[in-house]
């Protein structure tokens, strides 16, 4: 999806100035870099971020709701116990990003990487990882992830460890390496390859010696 197929495109009108504590931002298009003053409790709704940069943003309990985030690259930033709905994120970088106790409903991230990423504590509802990069996410600390998928997406020293799952897709990742494995699958659907491929670490959770010999 592009800019001009929103739904509210026709609305967007450009932010300028940077952005405020509990301001409530109502179709507005950011574009390039943008301050990164504190900006605890805004709130976005019907909003597009084009190419945006944001380094070490202070944006704990905002509000995200049906928000467009497009060639993004976003580090270092403070998105802890902030809420996301109806919103796509897309080909953006999130490096060093702490949202532990999050809530995300209907969220699709798609060709993102996501380095570093704390989500610990973190609900998320109808969430989708398609052709993503997660390196270094942390799903643990009681988070709860229900209908989540991760088509096409590689993960690489992600935590699950604590996380209660329901309907977790996994079988679409096309690489899975889980750290916590025996804390962290309960819940989950993984493919006949992928158990073989975890089946390893698997029995070294378990204490298992394999010997063929």
């Amino acid at each position: 999806m592009q800019l001009e197929d929103l739904p509210y495109a026709h609305l967007l009108q450009p932010h300028t100035g940077p952005l405020r504590r509990d301001a409530r931002y109502d179709t507005v298009h950011f574009d390039g870099t943008l301050s990164s003053d504190p900006a605890n409790g805004a709130h976005f709704l019907e909003c597009a971020f084009s190419g945006t940069r944001l380094d070490g943003a202070k944006l704990r309990q905002a509000g995200f709701n049906e928000v467009w985030i497009n060639a993004g690259r976003w580090v270092a930033c403070d998105l802890a116990e902030s809420e996301w709905q109806d919103s796509q994120v897309l080909g953006t970088v999130l490096a060093g990003i702490s949202a532990y106790g999050s809530a995300l409903r209907r969220v699709v991230f798609r060709q993102c990487k996501l380095e570093s990423v704390n989500l610990r504590g973190a609900v998320l509802r109808d969430v989708v990882f398609e052709d993503c990069l997660l390196r270094d996410v942390d799903f643990g600390g009681e988070a709860r992830l229900t209908d989540v998928s991760f088509p096409g997406s590689t993960l690489e020293e992600v935590r699950l460890g604590g996380a209660q799952l329901k309907q977790v897709d996994l079988r679409g990742a096309v690489r899975l390496e889980l750290l916590d494995i025996q804390r962290g699958l309960r819940g989950a659907v993984i493919s006949s390859t992928q158990l073989l491929d975890l089946a390893p670490q698997l029995a070294a959770s378990l204490g298992i010696d394999v010997k063929d010999r």
